[in-house]
């Protein structure tokens, strides 16, 4: 089908579509039919996230990473998956730590070039780490450590419930209102904050739910907890559509 055509306030016609959003993925073994080999793989509740919220989801595995690819992309999601190598913010590994140098490279880099091109970018469990990271944060490699009683992961491949509050005139309270529940799973949090970068949600035990980037030119929401998990619950993946599709537009209007 072809686009439509629409006009604009300025006389001049743009193209009206669906704002395509990058996506990362994890990269590793995986079986399909009677195959099993390496894989770029992302978990489908992301997937179908965007495309109910109105996106159009493009995959960006961590090979051949190119930056430029944001050029095309209308915004950025950073998903979840194993931990950050402490080695990206000078920390020794804890026992439990369990990473990917070459994945945290490729997430890295796309992040700070989101951020430079005023990109919206939404990042998830692993992806707020990863930001607050790229942006010279640090973080709790063991949770359990400092909060023995967490529930923050309850056991392998149990997500647990996470309840927080949000910070008022922020966009995670703007989005989700004074407090809000969300699945979760994870065993590393935002320690010290990066650059730049605002806490926005607390859990009741002080645990970083949510980091925002005021300064930056473009929407930026990092959040610790699996929105894509809560599907009866879209507000996130809304809002950030709703700034992708903006995005669009303003692109689309700077080249016509």
């Amino acid at each position: 089908m072809e686009p439509t055509i629409l006009g604009t306030e300025t006389g001049r016609p743009r193209v009206a579509g669906r704002p395509r959003i990058g996506l990362t993925t994890y990269w590793q073994q995986a079986s399909w039919g009677v195959w099993t080999s390496p894989a770029a793989i992302v978990p489908g509740k992301y997937v179908t996230g965007v495309v109910a919220a109105g996106g159009t989801p493009l995959l960006l595995p961590p090979v051949g990473t190119d930056e430029s690819v944001l050029d095309g992309l209308d915004g950025l999601i950073v998903i979840g998956g194993v931990d950050v190598d402490p080695a990206n913010y000078g920390a020794e590994p804890h026992p439990s730590t369990a990473s990917q140098p070459e994945r945290d490279d490729h997430d890295i880099r796309l992040t700070r070039a989101a951020l430079e091109r005023g990109l919206p970018l939404f990042a998830i469990c692993r992806g707020a780490q990863i930001l607050n990271v790229a942006l010279g944060g640090t973080l709790y490699q063991h949770v359990p450590d400092l909060l023995p009683e967490s529930r923050y992961q309850p056991s392998p491949g149990v997500f647990g419930t996470v309840e927080f509050t949000t910070a008022p005139g922020s966009l995670t309270a703007e989005l989700l209102g004074e407090s809000a529940t969300s699945p979760c799973y994870h065993h590393q949090s935002v320690e010290r904050l990066g650059e730049g970068l605002r806490a926005t949600a607390w859990a009741p035990d002080g645990t970083i739910e949510a980091v925002e980037c005021p300064a930056a030119p473009g929407w930026v929401l990092g959040v610790q907890f699996h929105p894509e998990e809560n599907p009866a619950d879209a507000r996130l993946f809304a809002g950030f559509i709703e700034a992708a599709t903006a995005h669009r537009h303003q692109r689309q209007e700077s080249h016509a």
